[in-house]
């Protein structure tokens, strides 16, 4: 029943955004809305349910993307994982939207979506570690990351030790900025900013993967 409830809903999601409401998609599963509240006691807790399916389905599609390439393969792994990003995302768009689109107006994501939605992006920091761990990263990025203010340091340094203790924070740094680039480059696909402008849409999400790798020195 709470696979039916949730598949429901992430059809309302696709019409109707995230304005979800327990009530009509009682309705369409021909019940009561109080029987709805013995699964989910409020819309909050249906949504922060296909958030965390959301974030878990992704991880999946991105975590086996990566594990399908040679270890040493540091720029096969990066290009893998994100055209994984991208092709669940087009596959997804509404719960894409979900999770990377305009926050829900009162909604506040509880703290147990945290684990889920680090996934995906542990998969970015493990390519950089192992290719730390190799010394692949002897030569400075292409685009040599700005001086670090005392503050910004601590905050990546606290990132850095949960996942990949040892990690310099300018590496750290530099892929999280081209992990900014893939979500921005899938979301300007996924909500028509590049209608008019890009056709070529495939092709042009690899060369800013590429733009990317170069940045971070892979």
């Amino acid at each position: 029943m709470t696979a039916e409830i949730k598949a429901v809903a992430r059809r309302h999601l696709e019409t109707d955004g995230a304005n979800l409401s327990l009530r009509a998609v009682a309705r369409d599963m021909g019940m009561v809305s109080s029987a709805l509240y013995r699964y989910f006691a409020s819309r909050d807790e249906l949504l922060t349910a296909l958030i965390l399916d959301a974030y878990n389905a992704l991880a999946d599609a991105v975590e086996a993307a990566d594990a399908a390439v040679g270890r040493d393969d540091l720029r096969g792994r990066w290009t893998a994982s994100t055209r994984a990003v991208r092709g669940w995302a087009l596959a997804n768009p509404a719960e894409y939207a979900l999770l990377y689109g305009s926050p829900v107006p009162g909604y506040a994501a509880p703290m147990d979506t945290a684990a889920a939605a680090v996934r995906t992006a542990v998969v970015l920091v493990r390519i950089l570690a192992d290719g730390f761990a190799a010394g692949a990263f002897a030569a400075p990025p292409a685009l040599a990351p700005p001086a670090l203010t005392d503050a910004v340091r601590a905050d990546l340094a606290r990132t850095r030790d949960a996942i990949a203790p040892g990690l310099p924070e300018e590496l750290l740094l530099t892929g999280m900025a081209a992990w900014m680039h893939m979500f921005g480059t899938v979301s300007f696909e996924l909500f028509g900013q590049l209608n008019n402008v890009i056709d070529a849409r495939a092709e042009f999400f690899d060369l800013q993967m590429d733009l990317a790798a170069e940045q971070m020195g892979l």
